[in-house]
């Protein structure tokens, strides 16, 4: 009996090593992920540490585009638009980006996900074809299931509507499924990520 415990012994030990390294990988490889397939589908990526790489950022993103000014509805982004003395609009003119945040950024498929509380009651489509999104590194999650979890959980009163997604940021690719609605919604987006973690 000893001989037969020792024979299967290690492997039981090596298995359940390798399922607590596989599922400790996973956890850590939650970003990578994101960064990976959000990359894949053509976004563009900045990560930050702190909030003065975030301005110079903008700044840089808007100078780059040569835009004279953005598009935003969010009040807190109008001030830090403000502080790095960029014109900001919420009418909506298609020659200059939409500036917003978002509810998540899905893991599983590069996708960035969005409510009435960052687009209104507008289709993804019929917003500007260039998009800036700020978003911090709590807002990841792994899939949609857990997106729309996490909406259920912040807003147990005050349900958003118009959930819906983008998951192609090069404009000439049209992707549909039940948070697209019909949208074809691909959009040139750059993405300004901070750590808050």
């Amino acid at each position: 009996m000893n001989l037969l415990k020792k024979i299967f012994s290690p492997k039981q030990k090596s298995e359940n090593h390798q399922e607590t390294v596989s599922m400790h990988v996973e956890a850590v490889s939650l970003d990578d992920a994101f960064v990976q397939n959000f990359k894949s589908k053509g976004g563009k990526f900045l990560y930050c540490t702190h909030q003065e790489e975030v301005n110079q950022n903008i700044v840089n993103i808007i100078a780059e585009n040569q835009w004279e000014k953005v598009n935003t509805f969010d009040d807190d982004l109008k001030k830090l638009l403000v502080i790095v003395n960029i014109n900001s609009s919420e009418s909506l003119d298609n020659n200059y980006p939409f500036f917003t945040t978002c509810e998540h950024l899905i893991s599983d498929e590069g996708s960035i996900l969005f409510s009435s509380q960052q687009v209104r009651d507008c289709k993804i489509i019929n917003l500007p074809k260039h998009f800036i999104v700020f978003a911090k590194t709590s807002q990841l999650v792994r899939n949609k299931s857990e997106a729309l979890m996490g909406i259920r959980k912040s807003y147990q009163k005050d349900f958003p509507t118009n959930i819906s997604s983008i998951k192609s940021y090069i404009p000439e690719r049209e992707n549909e499924d039940f948070l697209s609605y019909g949208n074809h919604n691909s959009k040139d987006l750059y993405l300004i990520l901070l750590e808050d973690l």
